[in-house]
């Protein structure tokens, strides 16, 4: 995709100025908040881009053509989508800090979690209190600060645009996925701890709500519905691109799941299998379980959610899973969901080029090792 480079390259630097700017409000307050500084810089630093990219694709699908001025789109538009862009990777930013501090994961890309970051800062300062105490506290109060940033650039952005419109559709867009990121996190919780109180026939189901609620909305249909809202998108334009982005989201979360439990450490940043530590309920779970024999569903429900699994009880339960097809069930619907998406796109009215754009971008994100 030619657009990506250009894309990645703008959002990077609408990051760069922004986080440069906050870091000098915090460093007037005083610079015991340059940690807070130095973490956010270092952890928007990463990552692919791909709520970004589905952002800038939404605006291009909905704008069409060339209006004849040499530019896909006037300045104020295309600074309004880059700063959204940007938003969204700093409301995924935090969005995973409070995930590893509610999943108690140790890392993130390879790296420590933000609140191990600030428990060795603690530990290695030889401060008062608990260490592991200061490191969750850090991390919540740091992913609020990133939430409220988040807000902030997008506002940034809206105000360069000239029709009312399209700003107050754009932020209702992007309240609409921050509830619902909000609430599916809640039900992913709710899910681990409840679902042996759960009929056992609904169990899929609501792993599936989880998918929808949690990640499908919010790493796809969302980004592209902000960007179609950017461009001023009719009420049939934003259908087409829910449409195609939903049943991608779905795809995109079960290879996720699917990553969470078989993926490569030195690829994913994850330690191997840590989804079963944390005791997941994923579809990929759900499936298993549907599948599985009484004693064999038993050990599975004995031992997911043990943080202290050994290399050899994780390889034991990851192939307990793939030996009872569970790992071909998903990959079905992975397949299904996006051929379902690219079919609602090829039907659609969205820009030509566009489409062909997000038709790559698709596979790519439903592909993916990492």
């Amino acid at each position: 995709m030619a657009l990506a480079p250009r894309l990645v390259d703008a959002v990077n630097e609408r990051l760069e100025e922004f986080l440069a700017d906050r870091a000098t409000i915090l460093r007037s307050i005083t610079d015991d908040l340059d940690p807070l500084a130095a973490f956010s810089k270092r952890f928007l630093s990463g990552g692919k881009r791909f709520r970004a990219r589905f952002c800038s694709l939404g605006f291009d699908a909905v704008r069409g053509p060339d209006r004849g001025n040499g530019d896909r789109a006037p300045s104020a538009e295309r600074y309004a989508v880059v700063s959204a862009a940007a938003a969204l990777e700093v409301f995924h930013a935090a969005a995973l800090v409070h995930d590893d501090l509610i999943d108690n994961s140790d890392t993130r890309r390879g790296a420590p979690a933000a609140h191990r970051v600030y428990e060795a800062q603690h530990r290695d300062g030889g401060w008062a209190g608990d260490a592991g105490e200061y490191g969750r506290a850090t991390a919540i109060l740091l992913g609020d600060l990133l939430l409220g940033w988040s807000d902030e650039l997008l506002d940034e952005g809206l105000a360069a645009l000239r029709d009312p419109s399209a700003s107050r559709e754009t932020r209702l867009e992007f309240n609409r996925m921050r509830t619902e990121v909000t609430v599916g996190q809640y039900l992913d919780i709710l899910e681990e701890r409840a679902w042996l109180t759960r009929p056992e026939e609904e169990q899929r189901a609501r792993a599936e709500r989880v998918v929808v609620h949690k990640s499908a909305r919010y790493s796809i249909e969302a980004p592209l519905a902000i960007g179609g809202a950017i461009a001023g998108g009719s009420t049939p334009q934003l259908e087409a691109l829910r449409a195609f982005g939903l049943p991608l989201g779905i795809a995109f979360q079960l290879r996720d799941d699917l990553l969470g439990v078989y993926g490569d450490p030195a690829v994913t940043g994850k330690p191997a299998g840590d989804d079963l530590r944390e005791g997941k309920r994923t579809v990929l779970v759900a499936v298993a379980r549907e599948r599985l024999s009484p004693g064999q569903r038993r050990l599975l429900d004995e031992l997911l959610g043990d943080p202290a699994l050994d290399a050899d009880q994780i390889r034991m339960l990851q192939g307990t899973i793939r030996d009872c097809g569970a790992v071909d069930v998903v990959e079905a619907e992975i397949a299904a969901n996006t051929d379902r998406a690219l079919a609602a796109l090829a039907s659609s009215d969205l820009d030509p080029g566009a489409a062909r754009d997000l038709a790559d971008l698709a596979r790519a994100v439903t592909r993916r090792e990492s």
